[in-house]
């Protein structure tokens, strides 16, 4: 009896599935009939979804495609093909995944992978997809360029050459940035990297100013261009804002969107300045993709197509070939201030330089706390004069004598006269300091810190004492 009605059930199912696909065929067959030059899309349906990863089946579609997904009600979301397995794509969504229903229709659409460019984004908001959120309407653009970016000739590269002004004393004097130098700055979790940041953002000389804010907290934007960036700032600058809460196909794009802006700028000849806050956000979002899909963790969880996209994203950043630069500086999250921790061992690696911020001197009250010993930028060299790069390096020596022995000197083990360096050190360690801490709302200009140097190491050091000496105030003029 039971097995009669099981029997019926499947008859009556199989019916019903042969009553839709005729239906479906009718519908093709009078679009057809309509208009004959019509091109008719295979479709497939969803058969799988677990956390963000969208399993399809019934079509094929090449890696980096955009295909529609049909939910409740008609309501169309947009994905993309992230990798696939035998006949089953993987799909990432962009946005929002409500409303998705099991064996929902699938549809590739047509994609390019190309992005609108162009003035008119200048003084604007957009997200991940170029999409204005700023409310001043549509953004009218006739340019494209590839998301992706096209790889430039190694040889074609102008090699970096003119030094860059930053408006930070302690970069400009002792970490010299140059034009077309991709730099990074390492930092753990309320250092004050969004306000060295900042700070490098209203400063810096550059024609355009290109901001990433990817994987971020959402307050931070607002904050960012109404008190960092201002009104004046961001008639040059294009913001692309990719935060915490959106997916992270979107924080993929949105690193990879700034870059092509930045690129666009770039080869028109003008000398642009791209920020991204931050690179860890992004090497996270490749990592949650990548773990999605059942790529094999390697290092701390991150899988190897992390480590293979970091060097593609920065090594689009640099000098062209008709006198346009990016010059690009790379935050980038060290997370327990570790910074042996994977991205930010990746990143040191192909990066042209590292700006490194202590939480000691955070703490200390010493902003901004660059930590002077752990950074270093690798063209400097290439950009200044020798006398320069002299007092640069006497700068650090010097300091460094005093951090290392520092806790020898706090509790008074150590004896005046013992060792010349040391009471160098001890004598000229508050002018040293004074050097390195700036106020937000202070810009000292290359020449100014340049002269600051000079003065500070062409001075005669003051006795040491047994106490802190009051620190020399430096003419910057």
């Amino acid at each position: 009896m039971t097995q009669s009605s099981d029997n019926k059930q499947a008859k009556i199912a199989a019916a019903d599935r042969t009553a839709n696909w005729r239906t479906r065929l009718k519908d093709y067959q009078e679009r057809l009939d309509n208009d004959p030059s019509e091109v008719l899309s295979i479709e497939g349906r969803l058969t799988r979804m677990v956390g963000l990863t969208l399993e399809a089946v019934g079509f094929q579609a090449p890696v980096g495609s955009r295909c529609e997904v049909q939910g409740a009600n008609g309501k169309l979301i947009e994905a993309e093909v992230v990798g696939f397995s035998g006949e089953i794509l993987y799909l990432m969504p962009t946005g929002d995944v409500r409303g998705l229903v099991p064996n929902a229709r699938v549809r590739p659409i047509r994609s390019d992978s190309q992005v609108p460019v162009g003035e008119a984004l200048l003084g604007r908001v957009v997200d991940g997809a170029c999409k204005p959120l700023d409310g001043k309407g549509p953004i009218k653009v006739k340019d494209r360029v590839p998301l992706h970016g096209e790889p430039i000739n190694p040889l074609a590269r102008a090699p970096v050459r003119e030094h860059l002004d930053v408006g930070v004393q302690a970069v400009n004097a002792l970490l010299s940035v140059g034009r077309g130098q991709r730099m990074g700055l390492f930092a753990g979790s309320g250092v004050g990297k969004s306000v060295l940041l900042g700070m490098m953002t209203k400063y810096t000389e550059a024609d355009v100013i290109v901001v990433g804010l990817i994987g971020e907290r959402g307050r931070e934007v607002k904050e960012f261009i109404e008190d960092i960036l201002g009104e004046e700032g961001l008639k040059r600058a294009v913001v692309v804002a990719s935060p915490a809460d959106h997916s992270p196909l979107m924080r993929l794009h949105g690193a990879m969107l700034a870059t092509s802006i930045a690129e666009y700028f770039r080869d028109q000849g003008k000398q642009v300045l791209l920020l991204m806050d931050s690179l860890t956000r992004y090497a996270q979002a490749q990592r949650e993709i990548a773990l999605a899909i059942g790529e094999p963790p390697a290092t701390k969880g991150y899988p190897p197509s992390v480590f293979s996209l970091l060097p593609q994203l920065v090594e689009r950043a640099g000098n062209g070939a008709n006198g346009g630069a990016i010059t690009a500086i790379y935050t980038v999250l060290t997370e327990g201030d570790d910074q042996q921790d994977p991205i930010a061992d990746a990143a040191r690696a192909i990066l042209d330089g590292h700006i490194v911020l202590s939480r000691q001197l955070a703490e200390s009250g010493i902003y901004p706390a660059i930590d002077v010993e752990a950074s270093i930028s690798r063209v400097m060299p290439q950009i200044i004069d020798s006398t320069h790069l002299e007092q640069a390096q006497k700068f650090k020596q010097i300091y460094s004598t005093y951090r290392q022995n520092q806790d020898l000197i706090n509790v008074g083990a150590y004896a005046r006269g013992s060792d010349g360096k040391i009471d160098e050190a001890i004598a000229m360690f508050p002018n040293l300091q004074a050097m390195i801490k700036q106020g937000m709302s202070e810009a000292v200009n290359w020449q100014q810190s340049v002269n600051s140097l000079t003065m500070l190491m062409q001075q005669p050091p003051p006795q040491a004492t047994g106490v802190m000496q009051t620190p020399t105030i430096i003419n910057q003029g």
